[in-house]
């Protein structure tokens, strides 16, 4: 098997709705099947925060599809557990962001590779990222 990536909620929303946003070459990794996608949970609550607040307006129909637009990228959900959470309420790290703070303890506990263009994310040396 390759490598299990977990991706970043704006990755996500470009995969399933711009994908020119994501590089040729990642796209790429991604798209290769001995690799595998995973998609927090955390990425839901995400969406329907911010469409809730009118900061992403095409939220509310990305949440009515999303299960078929995680099949349509050939991603798997991973949800949040406990180990999860008390990770990312640990972290030493400055990042305030709680569900940037999910995506790295997730990542760091299941030795995931996080795909990000997030500068904050990328600078936390505790995960391997797939950033660009």
């Amino acid at each position: 098997m390759g490598v299990r990536f977990l991706l970043d909620t704006p990755v996500v929303l470009w995969l399933v709705g711009d994908p020119a946003k994501v590089p040729p070459r990642v796209r790429r990794v991604l798209a290769d099947r001995s690799n595998e996608l995973l998609v927090s949970a955390i990425s839901v609550l995400e969406v329907a925060t911010k469409a809730r607040l009118g900061k992403l307006p095409e939220g509310d129909v990305l949440l009515q599809t999303w299960g078929r637009c995680m099949s349509e990228i050939a991603a798997t959900e991973l949800p949040v557990g406990w180990e999860h959470a008390r990770t990312a309420g640990s972290l030493r790290w400055a990042h305030r962001d709680p569900f940037d703070r999910v995506l790295v303890a997730q990542a760091a506990c299941d030795g995931l590779q996080l795909v990000t263009t997030d500068r904050a994310v990328r600078a936390y040396d505790g995960v391997a990222v797939l950033a660009w």
